[in-house]
């Protein structure tokens, strides 16, 4: 089997690490920015949960996070796997790691909202501006221009973190890798894998340098 026949066969297992990827950055990015609101909340108790929430999710293994997701329907409520449906194993891995990766985010967008001068809310406060006109007019610009490099370095992470959803089973491109690898005892599967990894972030460091460039008007002089 040569190089090409080994990527056509890694297709479908491309296709589940992409779909993995995007629909984790979906949820997890608006997800992270909720998660960050409540962990500046002035209400303590909100504060504390959301803040005890991040500690957990930063704390422990995200392959942990994933088996607990997984298995939580049984454990918790006894509920038999295979009446959660042929499509649960996908499911479990996307909120696992959504979950996981919004604390994350959440702990980004709180350094870049942090990384704004008090006195341009002083001003906008001053100049009449609603708390809520005040965020996102002049404050969430200037943080999406502030945390992209940070938010560029998780995104590249999830990329290859996507790997570890072969932990509970779920078949994607390095489980195809493995597979292929086993079935022709050759290690050229997982140079494929690894290209494609590579590729994968390359393409994603590039859209993310984009994005920067053309939001360098936000930067506080």
């Amino acid at each position: 089997m040569n190089f090409w026949d080994i990527l056509w066969n890694m297709r479908n297992g491309l296709f589940t690490t992409v779909s993995i990827f995007f629909l984790t950055l979906i949820i997890s990015l608006p997800l992270g920015l909720l998660v960050c609101f409540g962990r500046m909340s002035r209400i303590k108790p909100v504060a504390a949960f959301f803040g005890f929430f991040i500690s957990v999710m930063r704390g422990t293994p995200l392959m942990l996070q994933l088996f607990v997701v997984y298995f939580l329907p049984f454990y918790a409520f006894g509920i038999k796997l295979k009446f959660m449906g042929e499509n649960w194993l996908f499911i479990s891995v996307v909120i696992g790691f959504s979950v996981n990766y919004s604390a994350y985010f959440a702990e980004i967008y709180r350094s870049g909202i942090n990384s704004v001068p008090e006195g341009q809310r002083e001003a906008a406060k001053a100049l009449g501006l609603t708390r809520g006109r005040t965020f996102f007019a002049i404050i969430l610009p200037q943080v999406l221009r502030n945390i992209l490099p940070a938010v560029t370095n998780e995104i590249i992470t999830l990329v290859k973190d996507t790997s570890l959803a072969f932990a509970i089973g779920q078949a994607e491109m390095f489980t195809a890798a493995k597979r292929l690898a086993s079935k022709e005892v050759s290690m050229l599967p997982y140079a494929a894998a690894a290209l494609i990894y590579y590729a994968f972030n390359l393409a994603v460091a590039y859209v993310m340098s984009r994005i920067e460039k053309r939001t360098r008007r936000y930067a506080v002089r």
